[in-house]
């Protein structure tokens, strides 16, 4: 029997894509003290919109902003009421804190990274040499694979909402 699934998107930046590749894409990584609230958001267009506009100016998202992908079953996405938080296209789940380790075990399959951008500041990975921008195919692969093993220099926080 396959269990019905809900795909949710997460925009995030460099410094916390490295914290999930440490965990080989299984989980997003735990919230800092002032952040009570994880916000997976429920598609796409929403997710890229954060990752696109505020991610690549923010020097705590490692002047990068990436769109992941990840399902869940239905019985687990549905514990969490969906909120809309400004157009209707906001849409997002709000999973307190503590039940975050738990959300994540429940993803079917890995999270999988969709889109990214690259800002101007972004030249903190040292063998990057490629766009800035949007970066797709094979320019993305690389981009994931090097913060994944460490090129990143700096950085002053692990993870970071934007609002």
């Amino acid at each position: 029997m396959t269990t019905a699934t809900t795909t949710l998107w997460r925009p995030v930046g460099a410094y916390e894509l490295r914290l999930i590749a440490e965990v080989d894409f299984a989980a997003f990584p735990p919230r800092l003290p002032e952040q009570p609230i994880f916000y997976p958001v429920c598609n796409e267009v929403y997710a890229a919109e954060i990752a696109r506009k505020w991610n690549p100016s923010d020097p705590n998202s490692g002047y990068a902003g990436f769109v992941t992908r990840f399902e869940l079953p239905n019985a687990v996405a549905g514990r969490y009421p969906r909120q809309v938080v400004g157009a209707r296209r906001h849409e997002e789940l709000w999973v307190p804190a503590e039940d975050l380790a738990d959300f994540c075990s429940a993803f079917v399959g890995p999270i999988l990274i969709t889109r990214g951008w690259l800002g101007q500041q972004f030249p903190t990975v040292v063998t990057w040499l490629g766009p800035l921008g949007e970066v797709a195919g094979g320019d993305l692969a690389d981009v994931v694979a090097l913060i994944a093993v460490g090129e990143l220099r700096g950085g002053p926080r692990s993870t970071v909402d934007p609002g």
